[in-house]
């Protein structure tokens, strides 16, 4: 099973495009930062593609530098450059993408898939 759940924050903004059969299809970059224990962060970038609704989604509500979460699964494809060295392209294809609206006690996750996460402490039942 290829499950690849991770979150950052996009480098620029959504480019949505369609598809030689005419599926919409969203494409954007993802910045992951990771730090060790004793050393400064880093951070990788991660090449996305999201088709149909949720890419209408993220296109829609994502701009550059917004945090997102990410739910997809991930690609490793070997090619050779122009030059013919040998390289491999990454890319994650997205099923599922959230973001946090707000700050605070009052904030509340939204998905692609148009639910929103619920405290259920609030809940008169």
């Amino acid at each position: 099973m290829n499950n690849f759940v991770f979150d950052g924050r996009l480098t620029a903004d959504p480019e949505m495009g369609t598809t030689q059969t005419g599926v919409e299809v969203c494409k954007f970059t993802v910045a992951n930062d990771r730090r060790k224990k004793g050393e400064e962060k880093q951070s990788s970038f991660f090449r996305c593609q999201a088709y149909g609704k949720t890419g209408a989604f993220i296109n829609q509500y994502f701009h550059k530098g917004d945090p997102i979460q990410i739910v997809g699964e991930c690609e490793v494809r070997p090619y050779e450059d122009k030059d013919g060295n040998k390289r491999t392209a990454t890319t994650v294809y997205v099923d599922k993408a959230s973001f946090s609206l707000g700050k605070g006690k009052n904030s509340e996750q939204v998905s692609s898939d148009g639910f929103s996460q619920v405290d259920e402490s609030k809940l008169p039942f």
